[in-house]
């Protein structure tokens, strides 16, 4: 049987006049895009031309919300309520679903940012709050999760339409939360390392921890940053080793997880 993966990229982070990767070159490899909705990155001049590029280039959209935190990215931690969880969630989403529809296309898929999303990567109410939210807006929305995490096991539990995600130049633990962006050798910089170590995980069904560990999981789709000085050359050469061993690049389906 073919395997078959999904390649997404986060996008859309660029602010006014300042510049955040290149959206462009990344829209021709990857399948799926995750837009940021002007909360932790992004504005709506930016959404609206992300969005406009995406369907150019028929690649799914994705909502990704964050925390409302500019000066950090959304990689700072916040602990809000999760009535206001809930809300924050909506009031991005609801934002890239009217750009988008204005765009000609529409959100098929949410996935969580930076420190929102390693934060429900660890507690399932958290990730429970952020995704029913969603959902009470769009049943039918597709939720990617950080594979073998509370994330998953919040999906599962819904029932929802699911994308497992594993990412390709950042290094895991052994509980399949991602390293530490502070520490030695958290992100992976290295289009090589980056594509071997991505071929070898979807041809193994698993997660390979820093310490060589295997986490089996389901894998639909590869997170391919888009804020780092060698995320296109990582994106194409990922691509490449996929397609070079046979491996099939299209958009996720979406089904729920057991």
């Amino acid at each position: 049987m073919t395997l078959t993966v999904d390649l997404n990229a986060d996008m859309g982070e660029s602010f006014g006049p300042w510049n955040m990767g290149d959206d462009a070159a990344l829209l021709q490899v990857v399948s799926s895009a995750n837009i940021a909705c002007g909360v932790h990155a992004g504005d709506w001049d930016i959404m609206a031309q992300t969005m406009a590029l995406a369907v150019k280039n028929g690649v799914g959209i994705g909502a990704h919300p964050g925390f409302p935190d500019l000066q950090g990215f959304g990689r700072r931690k916040m602990h809000l309520p999760h009535g206001t969880l809930g809300n924050l969630v909506r009031y991005q989403l609801g934002a890239a679903q009217a750009m988008a529809r204005a765009a000609g296309g529409q959100v098929r898929h949410l996935k969580l940012h930076g420190a929102l999303a390693n934060m429900a990567a660890e507690d399932k109410a958290m990730a429970l709050a952020c995704y029913r939210a969603a959902l009470d807006v769009d049943p039918d929305l597709i939720v990617m999760v950080l594979a073998g995490t509370q994330q998953q096991a919040a999906v599962a539990e819904l029932g929802c339409n699911t994308a497992c995600e594993i990412f390709a130049d950042r290094a895991y633990n052994d509980d399949a939360t991602l390293v530490d962006r502070k520490l030695p050798g958290a992100v992976i910089h290295d289009p090589e390392v980056a594509g071997q170590r991505m071929l070898d995980m979807v041809q193994a069904g698993a997660i390979i921890t820093e310490s060589g560990k295997h986490i089996p999981t389901r894998i639909d789709t590869i997170c391919l940053h888009g804020d780092t000085p060698t995320a296109v050359q990582i994106a194409a050469r990922v691509r490449l080793m996929l397609e070079g061993a046979g491996v099939s690049i299209a958009r996720f389906g979406g089904s729920p997880v057991a």
